[in-house]
């Protein structure tokens, strides 16, 4: 009786993980393409590079509610392995993808210093200030959950760094409001380009190898608590 109990408590955590997740989700993917648009329509290079950290965010977040879900469903030892696989090559991708946004920003935002960009300050600061907000519900939603599982922890620690990356762009749109220093924006841009790479909460940020032994450690692990469990019923 003891088991089933433990077991119930284990799913509706499960549950309750997945939904905030799911929530999160949606959350930062809608504001993932208006920031990805104003930093269009604003000339804002800062924006584009917050927006591919966004992008970070979403990933994390898709990846800990697809690893979620598959803790729901019934053990296999073969298709558990493929899930760990699939998870390493989305991080991968992921990875890859923001080498090639921060290489376009590095790029981009030298050429920016030496011939500036007018940037439209004050749809630069609402954006950002609605991504902070964004970050901070985020947050709210991962923190009941992220001390219980480790997807939830890496996405929590995702949407903490994007935080920073906000804060940043926010004090970059004020600088220039009140200085009219337009070479602001590159300089912020680059900043969080160079800030997402080495980001931690994210198995994309670590060396393949690492990440391996992680996702094959956490198999490993998982295979040998569900022998155990068999032999005791």
């Amino acid at each position: 009786m003891a088991h089933d109990h433990g077991g119930g408590a284990h799913n509706h955590a499960a549950g309750a993980n997945s939904k905030m997740l799911a929530i999160a989700l949606g959350l930062t993917t809608a504001f993932l393409i208006a920031e990805l648009i104003g930093s269009f329509v604003f000339n804002s290079l800062a924006l584009l590079s917050d927006a591919a950290h966004m992008f970070t965010d979403s990933a994390a977040l898709a990846i800990a509610l697809a690893a979620v879900k598959i803790g729901q469903r019934p053990a296999d030892d073969a298709r558990t392995f493929g899930y760990r696989r699939f998870e390493i090559l989305a991080a991968a991708f992921n990875a890859l993808l923001l080498f090639a946004v921060a290489g376009y920003v590095l790029w981009e935002g030298i050429g920016r210093f030496f011939e500036p960009a007018e940037v439209q300050s004050t749809g630069m600061l609402i954006v950002a200030a609605i991504g902070l907000v964004v970050n901070l519900i985020a947050m709210k939603l991962l923190s009941a959950g992220k001390e219980s599982s480790l997807n939830v922890k890496g996405a929590y620690l995702e949407v903490w760094a994007d935080m920073l990356g906000s804060i940043g762009v926010i004090v970059g749109a004020l600088v220039i409001m009140f200085t009219g220093w337009q070479w602001v924006d590159p300089l912020v841009a680059i900043g969080i380009g160079l800030w997402v790479l080495p980001a931690p909460g994210s198995c994309s940020r670590t060396p393949p190898k690492s990440c391996w032994k992680a996702c094959r450690g956490e198999w490993i692990f998982r295979r040998s608590e569900r022998r155990s469990r068999q032999r005791r019923e």
